[in-house]
């Protein structure tokens, strides 16, 4: 499982031109998975997120998480983290687990982000336009596989 988790002070979601979900400030995962992937991936990853010390405290020191600061979760499908570009200039996607699949891990993460923070989330294999006002810029990659 990959994820880039990224600092945010407001993104939002469209879908066909119509906002679809939005938040006022916190994180934006976006997220990938493959074929290796488990329950103990999501929990591994899911802990780490709700951990990430990247908000500042009242010394503008990130020293915060998520928990402490009481921000909001963005959550989009994103299979294009998978993206093979060793062989040429077309990526190739085969290490992304397939849809089918990939929709039951993805609802399992975002239930378990949802024990910690309030999560929403965009619509699993539509074409979105996601907007991301990245706060910091803080930009976070964790690999449930680099662990």
């Amino acid at each position: 499982m990959k994820v880039v988790i990224q600092r945010s002070k407001n993104s939002d979601v469209y879908i066909d031109n119509k906002l679809y979900n939005k938040i006022d400030s916190g994180l934006v995962i976006l997220s990938c998975f493959n074929e290796l992937d488990t329950k103990q991936d999501i929990d591994y990853i899911v802990k780490k997120i709700v951990n990430l010390r990247i908000f500042d405290d009242e010394n503008g020191v990130m020293n915060k998480s998520i928990l402490d600061y009481g921000g909001e979760i963005l959550s989009i499908s994103q299979f294009t983290l998978y993206a093979d570009t060793s062989k040429g200039n077309r990526p190739s996607y085969i290490k992304a687990l397939r849809g089918d699949k990939a929709i039951i891990l993805y609802d399992e993460f975002n239930n378990e982000l949802r024990k910690h923070v309030n999560v929403v989330t965009g619509k699993f294999g539509s074409e979105m336009e996601v907007h991301i006002t990245n706060d910091g810029p803080v930009t976070i990659i964790i690999d449930s596989q680099s662990k």
